[in-house]
């Protein structure tokens, strides 16, 4: 490195102390806050343990709900392409522990049953009573129909809604900080450890002017974007805090789904094993996925 004879310090060095002892090259300039561009509020501290017991604690809480929304679907390439945006309908969504999961789609034009779909652990059925069809499949099996409102399954809806804690005997959870002067996020990233491999299987976002879980994005085997949910509005029904405006996006099926809560009923005390029995109708043409 070049120096400076009878001083021995670097070039760099000097001309450091140059510029800096010359005023009208210093500038000075104010650097906005973290996350400031989107909510002018001071960033609050979490641990990991703080974070997954303010999950834990939301979960443990929904033994069941019934709930009443506005469901505006899209499909298409969420991803960048064309996607087509669908009239919003009215749904209801059932749920029952362990996984138990119920969504009727009622038609604004008929005011009739659009869709009706259930799943009872990694079993579910479909009711579509506008084609007179009958579905039947796991929740496993690929979701590849060109329609792609045929590609929705109730499990998605589950998985979305019922954020569960990470299982931290099966899973590692990493702690991340994401803050910039755009946004102010932490990261759970959720990984399992599979023969030789460590494969991601979610990531949980917590925002840090609130701490409230604003998103979650699942992994396939492949490491590639399953479902990204976000999740805004966060209000207390019968003292359980629960997000009313739910964007689940699911861009390997195709569609998108943006449900705003208009009413909800947590853990009420009619909803049975009956609530989840959906029969096929006379006369309904049966498909069976596999």
């Amino acid at each position: 490195m070049l120096a400076f004879k009878g001083t021995g310090l670097p070039v760099i060095v000097v001309c450091f102390v140059i510029f800096a002892s010359s005023s009208c090259l210093v500038r000075t300039r104010t650097v906005a806050p973290a996350g400031s561009k989107t909510v002018n509020q001071p960033l609050l501290k979490a641990s990991k343990q703080d974070l997954l017991h303010r999950v834990d604690l939301i979960s443990q809480r929904i033994n069941s709900f019934q709930m009443r929304v506005d469901m505006s679907p899209s499909v298409g390439a969420l991803y960048g392409g064309q996607v087509t945006d669908y009239p919003t309908i009215t749904g209801v969504v059932i749920f029952k522990r362990p996984d138990d999961i119920r969504v009727i789609g009622l038609d604004p034009v008929v005011h009739g049953t659009a869709f009706d779909m259930v799943s009872t652990g990694n079993d579910f059925r479909v009711s579509i009573p506008p084609k007179s069809e009958f579905v039947e499949g796991h929740n496993d099996t690929p979701a590849n129909s060109p329609n792609k409102l045929e590609n929705l399954r109730p499990d998605a809806f589950r998985t979305a809604l019922i954020v569960e804690p990470p299982d931290t005997k099966t899973e590692i959870v990493i702690l991340a900080d994401d803050t910039n002067e755009t946004k102010a996020v932490y990261i759970l990233h959720c990984i399992k450890h599979e023969g030789d491999e460590y494969k991601i299987v979610r990531n949980l976002y917590f925002d840090r002017h609130t701490l409230e879980l604003s998103r979650q994005k699942t992994f396939d085997a492949d490491g590639y974007i399953k479902g990204d949910t976000k999740y805004s509005d966060w209000k207390e029904y019968s003292g359980i805090p629960f997000p009313s405006t739910v964007d689940i996006q699911r861009p390997q099926d195709g569609y998108e789904l943006l449900l705003k809560v208009t009413d909800m009923k947590m853990n009420p005390g009619d909803i049975t094993d009956q609530k989840f029995v959906l029969d096929q109708p006379p006369n309904y043409q049966l498909k069976v996925l596999k």
